[in-house]
């Protein structure tokens, strides 16, 4: 017997498009900025909400290395935050995949991939289900600002890999 394999291609990452799953952090026209810094530099301002303070929690910045998996990508778990937010900042010039569902009880059938930009970011609404950081090209670093503090912030889904992500 063989399993069937379900194919979904990568979509471009908009702020619409994602606005149900969480923010895209990038300097766009559409987001709210001004000169600062006696005009020298531009701030673009409140580009996601930080959510981390349940059960105490404190935000945390980390860098994550994400080395680029095999394609086409099977995908195997997927994972979500429910004590916090999680945001994504890639530190380099590759394109990378975002892989999300929305909150709530998992559905495979809601998984969506999109495909990110080196600028843009991504901020994970808490209990949005996520994939890991999906690197392309070649090792990434991602700037990372999550929830830290007492309390299980991680559940993990294992998948059978029946859904594969079209090459990017």
């Amino acid at each position: 017997m063989t399993n069937m394999l379900n194919v979904i291609t990568p979509k471009p990452l908009t702020k619409d498009t994602f606005s149900a799953f969480g923010d895209v952090i990038e300097a766009s026209e559409q987001v709210k900025s001004f000169s600062i810094n006696d005009g020298f530099t531009q701030r673009y301002h409140d580009l996601a909400k930080v959510d981390v303070s349940d059960n105490n929690g404190h935000p945390l910045i980390s860098i994550f290395r994400s080395t680029p998996l095999e394609q086409p990508i099977a995908i195997r778990m997927m994972e979500r935050h429910p004590l916090g937010s999680q945001a994504f900042i890639p530190m380099g010039e590759n394109p990378y995949l975002v892989v999300v569902a929305p909150a709530g009880d998992f559905n495979i059938n809601n998984i969506e991939v999109f495909i990110a930009q080196a600028n843009q970011g991504v901020n994970y609404h808490k209990g949005t289900w996520h994939h890991f950081c999906l690197a392309l090209g070649s090792i990434s670093d991602f700037l990372v600002v999550d929830r830290g503090g007492d309390g299980d912030n991680c559940d993990v889904l294992k998948l059978e890999g029946s859904l594969v992500i079209a090459k990017s």
